[in-house]
C-alpha cells in the first residue's frame, strides 16, 4: 500500500519511514508533486493535521495522512502548542524557538511538559484520527544534537538524556509522533488484513 505523508520535512519522513519499516510505502509532498506550503490555519493541532491532510487527499486524490505536533508547557497555559514551529515568528527556527521559550520560563520552577502529535488519515474518503503524546520536562539549556525542534530540551520522564541524546530507534520507541504512527499502522493493518 503506498501512502503520501502530507510533508517535505525530511527529519519527520526519515522518522515516520524508521517506524513503519517496509509495511507501507510513504511517499512525501515533492513525491506526489505537489511543491506549496500547505496551510496550518485552523488553530488547533487536530484541525491543523486535518486541514492538510484533506488538502492533499482532494487536490492529488491520494490516500495520506498529515501530522500536526506541539509543545505544550503547563506553566505557560499550553505554549507554545500549535504555534511551537513558529513561536520565535515565521522563520521557523529551531534555534531561535528554543531560546525564546527558555526565555520565557526563566525563574519558572515547574517546567512539566508534553509533546502531543494528531494525524489525521484521509483514507478512501474516510476520516479517522490518531494522537500520541510523551510527556517530561523542560532543561534550563541544551543537550544533545540528534532529533529537530525542542528535542535538546526535552527530557521525557523515566529517562536521564533529551530527545537530543537518544538515537532515532531509541526516540522512536517512545516519541508523541512514534505513539501515534504506531496506531495509524495498527489501524491499517487491521483494515487490511
Amino acid at each position: 500500500m503506498e501512502l503520501c505523508f502530507a510533508t517535505n520535512n525530511q527529519h519527520k519522513l526519515d522518522e515516520v519511514r524508521a517506524i513503519i519499516g517496509g509495511k507501507i510505502s510513504i511517499v512525501s509532498l515533492k513525491e506526489i508533486g505537489c511543491n506549496e506550503e500547505l496551510a496550518e490555519t485552523t488553530g488547533t493541532i487536530a484541525g491543523n493535521s486535518r486541514q492538510k491532510a484533506e488538502f492533499v487527499f482532494k487536490n492529488y486524490g491520494i490516500n495520506c495522512f498529515a501530522d500536526d505536533s506541539g509543545l505544550e508547557v503547563d506553566s505557560l497555559n499550553g505554549a507554545p502548542g500549535v504555534d511551537s514551529a513558529i513561536y520565535a515568528g515565521p522563520q521557523r527556527s529551531h534555534y531561535d524557538n528554543i531560546k525564546v521559550l527558555l526565555k520565557n520560563l526563566e525563574g519558572i520552577f515547574n517546567r512539566n511538559s508534553r509533546f502531543v502529535t494528531v494525524i489525521t488519515l484521509f483514507l478512501n474518503g474516510e476520516v479517522f484520527q490518531f494522537e500520541g503524546e510523551v510527556t517530561g520536562k523542560i532543561l534550563y539549556e541544551k543537550k544533545g544534537t540528534e532529533g529537530f525542534g525542542y528535542d535538546p530540551i526535552f527530557m521525557p520522564d523515566g529517562f536521564s538524556k533529551t530527545l537530543a541524546q537518544m538515537s532515532m530507534e531509541e526516540k522512536n520507541k517512545i516519541s508523541h509522533r512514534a505513539r501515534a504512527i504506531e496506531k495509524l499502522v495498527k489501524f491499517i493493518n487491521s483494515k487490511f488484513e
